[in-house]
């Protein structure tokens, strides 16, 4: 029996505190489509994809209406096209993009994703034509998403890939410094990417993965904050177990959807994606709960140690709420979509060596973080060097997504629309790294990589 309590509470976590289902994620193998002829291969893709997710939207929101539950996006991921296209004699990938963002339309999604290359220890003559293709590509399509995934812990770091990619990054900005260089927001580079993330930019689906799936994100930044303000001052146990409970509570709902969703879409589900989203909106920010939790402002002193404990306390309370939990799980920290790190930002009191230290305990990396139009490629590369650094010695999953906005300094803001948010421009270092990142070739693999 449901208790009337209960029922209220979950009533005041959508409407006061912003509680959501960030995403219903359905990953579609393409490994069945490729073709020599790249206009069939594409054709197949398209066929299946705009088949297997017909439905998609359709259902979700019908599981809002009848619950009452808000599911913001709706979203598919295939798999990595370097992969799907890699039998085409095409030499140029772009098509396979636009094919990706009819089929995207078709069904009506708000973002499609697996533009993806997996390069963490070499480049196949698919990886490098999908790579080469990333800024045409973000350029002429709204609905794309690409990733790109350069170090792993078991592989190292392919320095040759890093070094290209801070030449992509630049480039995409470039080509889309009309619209405040957006390509950009929807390209990530990864190490240690996962193969069932639900979340964009990142999102594809893995060829471990079964041949379809339903991937569900919750959020819930909003619900952390309003349990931890009725334990100010208490100390870090109760703090923790706070957070466990409220964390428990919010993926039983991302569990209640992502069953609906499977059984009424007959196709297999996969995993609750147990990540703190923060948005735009206030009252649903990962600055805010760290605040609560005692820093005077995001970026403080003993913010890194506050979100070690929330990222921590987060997976515990999932884990009791689901037997499969999985992408990446944990709490998001992106600048331009959480209103209080956009604050923090403005007020000088996070910096990107602050967040770079953070992301040794989030769940991703340097995410959504706006830098000036004239940061060189060698100093994103860079970057991304560092941070792929981290996840490779620390066996996480770490991310960069970076905006190097044309014609923009610091100081200068953003506004990128949406869940993306709103992006102040943040200083870099203006000490540089080229010789560092055109040695080239792969930092090996940590020894402890060796687990067999």
């Amino acid at each position: 029996m449901i208790s009337l309590e209960s029922v209220m509470n979950t009533l005041h976590m959508f409407d006061k505190e912003k509680l959501d289902i960030r995403t219903i994620t359905m990953g579609i193998s393409l490994l069945d489509c490729g073709h020599s002829n790249g206009e069939i291969a594409r054709q197949r893709m398209y066929d299946k994809i705009t088949k297997k997710a017909e439905k998609l939207v359709s259902v979700g929101e019908s599981i809002e209406r009848e619950y009452g539950i808000p599911i913001i996006h709706k979203r598919i991921s295939v798999t990595p096209m370097a992969v799907a296209a890699g039998a085409s004699l095409d030499t140029d990938y772009v098509a396979f993009a636009r094919m990706l963002d009819r089929a995207a339309k078709t069904t009506g999604v708000n973002f499609i994703g697996g533009y993806s290359a997996l390069v963490q220890k070499g480049m196949s003559k698919g990886d490098k034509i999908l790579i080469d293709s990333i800024p045409q590509a973000l350029s002429e399509t709204e609905l794309v998403c690409s990733s790109v995934n350069v170090g792993s812990t078991r592989a190292g770091i392919n320095m040759d890939a890093v070094q290209l990619m801070g030449q992509v990054i630049k480039e995409t900005a470039e080509r889309t410094k009309d619209q405040d260089s957006i390509g950009c927001a929807k390209l990530v580079v990864f190490a240690n990417a996962v193969e069932d993330n639900p979340f964009m930019a990142g999102a594809f689906h893995g060829i471990g993965e079964s041949d379809t799936v339903i991937n569900v994100g919750v959020s819930g930044p909003g619900v952390i904050k309003s349990a931890l303000e009725a334990v100010r001052g208490e100390p870090f146990d109760v703090v923790a177990d706070t957070i466990k409970k409220a964390a428990f509570k919010v993926t039983r709902m991302g569990m209640l959807v992502a069953s609906e969703a499977s059984k009424r879409l007959d196709t297999p589900f996969g995993i609750v994606d147990l990540s703190l989203a923060p948005t735009p909106a206030r009252g649903d920010s990962i600055a805010r709960v760290l605040e609560e939790i005692g820093v005077d402002s995001c970026g403080a002193p003993g913010t890194t140690a506050a979100l070690a404990m929330l990222n921590d306390a987060v997976k515990k309370g999932g884990i009791m709420a689901s037997s499969h939990v999985g992408g990446l799980s944990g709490a998001f920290i992106p600048v331009s979509e959480d209103e209080g790190m956009i604050a923090a930002a403005k007020s000088g009191s996070i910096t990107i060596e602050k967040l770079e230290a953070m992301t040794c305990v989030c769940s991703v990396g340097l995410d959504m973080i706006a830098v000036p139009g004239t940061t060189s490629a060698s100093t994103i590369s860079g970057i991304i060097a560092d941070e792929a650094a981290i996840g490779v010695i620390n066996g996480k999953t770490t991310a960069v997504r970076l905006i190097p906005v044309i014609g923009k300094d610091v100081g200068d803001e953003i506004e990128l629309g949406g869940l993306l948010g709103t992006a102040p421009v943040m200083p870099v270092s203006q000490f540089g790294c080229e010789r560092l990142t055109a040695r080239g070739g792969r930092i090996p693999a940590p020894v402890h990589s060796m687990k067999n």
